[in-house]
């Protein structure tokens, strides 16, 4: 039996590096296919005779350069493939306006919906965007590629994509800092903000939450294990529901002020936690590198 993932998202987000990841990890990438022959391709795939070029193989559809027609044929698409016994997962692929516009500047490539919008890239972007939220909220994963260079990409789909596709919730712990802006590609958000900051201590500042001595100091608070307690009686609730939902991944983000010391801490235990419950867990600290 074949595994299908459907890739999209806004253009200038990463598709085209997104693929080439991909194809490094293993995946069959069939790049531009119009979607209503995606279900056609997976029929071929599927049945048994001399057809066997895909038997058994992770597949990859890289969606989204064929315009506003194209957008509105996936999620029909996406329904007629997840209506067979495949394992099928939506990967979108995101930024804020302001980082598309100037990918698009710095390739002087043009939009794909760019003949029919209003307002030059701006509103081509708009466009695309109102067209693909359906889309997106349909989407298992939801990455924003706005702050990720190639290799930061890499590691995260590696997390992702790269195994066997076994596992039954995949989760991610991401830290961050709000002064660097709440993530868009989350499910679950806690702030802890509220405890002591290791930022004060000058011995403490140039560390980071890896350090066994910040670490110490975050985690002698009370109000650090009560958070993390709560935290995961919420998680013992949400994540069966999940799986019954049929949902493959699950993202939860910390916040702290900047990003480097307690909420690297907290994703970390946290992470064990979720890993105790036998559930994989993967780490991302978003801003631990950020002053």
């Amino acid at each position: 039996m074949s595994q299908y993932l459907v890739v999209t998202g806004m253009s200038g987000a990463g598709r085209s590096s997104a693929a080439a990841v991909l194809e490094d990890l293993g995946w069959f990438v069939i790049d531009n296919l119009p979607p209503a022959l995606i279900p056609r391709v997976a029929e071929l795939a599927e049945r048994p005779g001399p057809e066997e070029w895909a038997k058994g193989e992770r597949i990859a559809f890289v969606l989204g350069r064929g315009g506003a027609d194209q957008i509105e044929a996936v999620n029909p698409a996406v329904a007629a493939l997840r209506s067979g016994r495949a394992t099928v997962r939506v990967l979108f692929l995101d930024a804020p306006d302001d980082v598309l516009v100037r990918r698009f500047e710095d390739t002087r490539r043009r939009h794909p919906i760019s003949s029919g919008a209003l307002g030059g890239e701006i509103g081509a972007i708009a466009e695309e965007r109102r067209l693909l939220d359906p889309v997106r909220e349909q989407a298992d994963v939801v990455i924003d590629t706005a702050d990720m260079n190639i290799h930061q990409l890499r590691r995260r789909l590696s997390e992702l994509f790269g195994g066997s596709g076994g596992d039954l919730l995949r989760t991610t712990v991401v830290s961050f800092g709000f002064k660097h802006g709440i993530p868009l590609d989350v499910d679950l958000v806690f702030d802890c903000r509220f405890l002591p900051n290791p930022y004060w201590d000058e011995s403490l500042r140039p560390l980071s939450g890896r350090d066994g001595s910040v670490r110490e100091f975050v985690m002698d608070s009370p109000e650090s294990s009560q958070l993390l307690d709560n935290i995961s009686s919420l998680l013992d609730l949400v994540m069966p529901a999940y799986l019954r939902e049929g949902r493959s991944y699950l993202t939860i983000a910390i916040g702290c002020t900047g990003g480097r010391h307690r909420s690297v801490v907290l994703a970390e235990e946290l992470a064990r936690r979720v890993e105790e419950r036998g559930y994989r867990a993967d780490v991302f600290h978003r801003d631990i590198d950020r002053s």
